[in-house]
């Protein structure tokens, strides 16, 4: 048996010039970074005094090679994404080109925690060191980390204090109205008076905007009409699109008011932009500026929205209980059976060569409904030209009727009804009293009996417009003239001359309610304000 051999531990000394891995003796590369906060010029000067204090400070260093002076001037420091010089610093330590980086302070670095403790974190692993100035924390000593992260709790702190100041203070002059609304926007141009000045050119293509809407346009085929006729948008490109003109239709702006904080920052460190849906106060400044278009105009285009918005689905294939507007045919929209409810829907056949469009009912396409009757195109456009033509051929009745069953139908006050009843009453003894004038002066000597009749009827007229008055005084507190009712006369006055011997897509939008197709080709059409009237087809 061999004997043991007995073991030995031999010390191996350390180099000197290694020993502590970062000493006098190694040459870094040092480089600092700076962060001013604002743009004001005080804080400028301070940037500038910052980057000529560091280049100093790093030549004056022992062992040190000057690596730079990394700067960011008037942005946040709640988040280093919008940072680029810090993140070009970042990218340049990962390259091995700055081994130590001074600043001033942790609040310069960063004012959000986790950014600090996660850049602290990177930077040590990578072997590179940070040295705060103002709280004298080398990053690289693994017992700073709780110091660093408390610095970083109290900068974050005080970041979230100023934000919620700031925001106190706008929403202070929101809510006085005095806050800044000197504002930019397709139609508007910055006033050097701190008001919005409309721009001639721009703002005739907003009201065309409007218009088209109100006409039945989709919002697609506005946008093309735009692009089509090479018109600018605000930002100078030359092609529209969907959402740039939903927000013109739906900006506040170009009826003169200013609906103020429709968005706010969820918080100070995400900087997140959230859309206000109820959760903060709004503040609506009304009459702000001069407007672009009338209110009546756009509180329409409003109701407008929500009726296509709210559309019911037209078959019972559609995947969803919302339905689709159709911009392309009024009908489409109005037009519908009276045997199963469905709405009608445009068709082609082709007959002898030409193609011939027939209106038939969803339901008896999709075999539900048996009764319903299918409607060639002209025939159908010229029984409706014929039918508006009767119900309008005493319009003065039509809009008095039209105006009385929309103001009841927003209202729910009976006495908008009793007044029209009233007026209809006054309109009846008139006539009565023309016959009876017409009477007198054919008679040769009893004229006497109709001088008392017509005394007694001007009499009961009298009575009836006290009542009328004492009607409408009633109604005065309760009546709501309804966007739909001004944009329906509106839509009158514009066809006085009309004789409605031509169909017209726009007209029958603006008019009309909706038409009822009955299986014996009787057709019922029901105008905006209630009114009915019926054809044969």
């Amino acid at each position: 048996m061999s004997e043991m051999i007995a073991r030995t531990v031999t010390k191996i000394e350390a180099n000197p010039l290694l020993a502590k891995g970062r000493n006098e003796f190694k040459v870094m590369r040092v480089a600092a970074y700076c962060r001013v906060s604002t743009d004001d010029d005080d804080q400028l000067n301070s940037y500038e005094a910052q980057i000529a204090y560091y280049t100093d400070a790093i030549a004056k260093r022992p062992n040190s090679q000057f690596a730079g002076i990394y700067a960011d001037e008037g942005i946040t420091g709640t988040s280093t994404k919008k940072r680029k010089d810090f993140l070009r610093l970042m990218r340049d330590c990962e390259k091995g080109k700055v081994d130590y980086i001074l600043t001033k302070s942790i609040s310069r670095f960063a004012r959000n925690t986790v950014d600090s403790l996660s850049w602290t974190r990177k930077l040590r692993a990578m072997g590179v060191g940070v040295y705060f100035e103002e709280q004298a924390i080398d990053s690289l000593k693994a017992e700073n980390e709780t110091l660093i992260g408390l610095f970083s709790v109290i900068a974050q702190s005080e970041s979230e204090n100023i934000g919620a100041n700031v925001r106190w203070g706008i929403r202070q002059s929101m809510k006085s109205g005095t806050y800044g609304t000197n504002f930019s926007c397709y139609g508007y141009r910055r006033g050097d008076d701190g008001v919005p000045k409309i721009v001639p050119e721009e703002a005739e293509i907003v009201r065309e905007i409007f218009k088209q809407f109100l006409d039945g346009k989709s919002i697609l085929m506005i946008s093309r009409f735009l692009t089509d006729n090479h018109i600018l948008t605000f930002s100078g490109k030359t092609e529209w699109n969907k959402n740039r003109v939903r927000d013109i239709l739906s900006n506040e702006k170009y009826v003169g008011d200013i609906l103020l904080q429709k968005t706010y920052v969820v918080d100070s460190i995400s900087k997140r932009t959230k859309a206000n849906n109820g959760e903060l106060t709004k503040y609506l400044i009304s009459n702000n500026h001069t407007a672009i278009v009338d209110r009546d105009t756009f509180n329409a285009v409003q109701v407008e929205f929500s009726r296509r918005n709210n559309q019911s689905k037209k078959s019972e294939q559609g995947i969803t209980e919302r339905g689709k507007y159709s911009s392309k045919y009024a009908l489409t929209d109005i037009l519908i059976c009276g045997c199963c409810g469905s709405h009608y829907r445009r068709t082609g056949k082709t007959v002898k060569g030409k193609v011939q469009h027939i209106w038939r009912c969803i339901g008896r396409i999709e075999h539900r409904c048996t009764d319903a009757v299918g409607l060639e195109e002209t025939k159908l456009h010229t029984a409706i030209c014929k039918c508006l033509s009767d119900m309008m051929s005493n319009r003065e009745e039509v809009i008095t009727l039209c105006r009385t069953n929309l103001q009841y139908a927003i209202t729910g006050d009976k006495k908008v009804l009793d007044a029209y009843a009233i007026e209809n009453q006054i309109r009846i003894y008139q006539d009565e009293i023309d016959m009876l004038m017409e009477k007198e002066e054919a008679t040769l000597g009893d004229a006497e009996k109709y001088e008392k009749a017509i005394v007694a009827t001007y009499e009961k007229i009298a009575i009836l417009r006290e009542q009328l008055r004492l009607a409408k005084v009633q109604t005065v507190t309760s009546e709501n003239v309804s966007t739909e009712i001004e944009r329906f006369l509106r839509a009158m006055k514009e066809y006085d001359d009309t004789d409605f011997t031509e169909y017209d897509d726009v007209l029958v939008r603006r008019l009309v309610e909706v038409i009822t197709v009955m299986p014996n080709k009787t057709m019922e059409v029901v105008l905006k304000g209630g009114m009915r009237g019926s054809i044969n087809i």
